[in-house]
């Protein structure tokens, strides 16, 4: 008696065991790409190390500010020194 599909009798043998794994490695490979890529926005999957926007240091006052943390003085004088620090952008 043979098996695994006939292999003595000239069906495909041992070898139609790899085609589910190659299958699975297909759906995980695609699943992995677009788990990596969707909601990247332009981004994409090439910095992951970048910060999200909303860490940069005039988000983290506004966040500050709108949570109550500082008041409005405290606030413009913070902006204040960050522009003189580092400008604004797309100036």
């Amino acid at each position: 008696m043979n098996t695994l599909a006939n292999w003595g009798g000239g069906g495909p043998g041992p070898w139609i065991l790899f085609l589910p794994l190659i299958w699975a490695a297909v759906v995980v490979g695609v699943v992995t790409f677009v788990r990596r890529t969707v909601g990247r926005g332009r981004r994409g999957p090439w910095n992951p190390m970048d910060r999200p926007a909303g860490d940069s240091p005039l988000a983290v006052l506004g966040r500050r500010f709108a949570s109550g943390e500082i008041d409005e003085d405290e606030y413009w004088r913070r902006v204040s020194v960050l522009d003189e620090q580092f400008g604004r952008p797309g100036r």
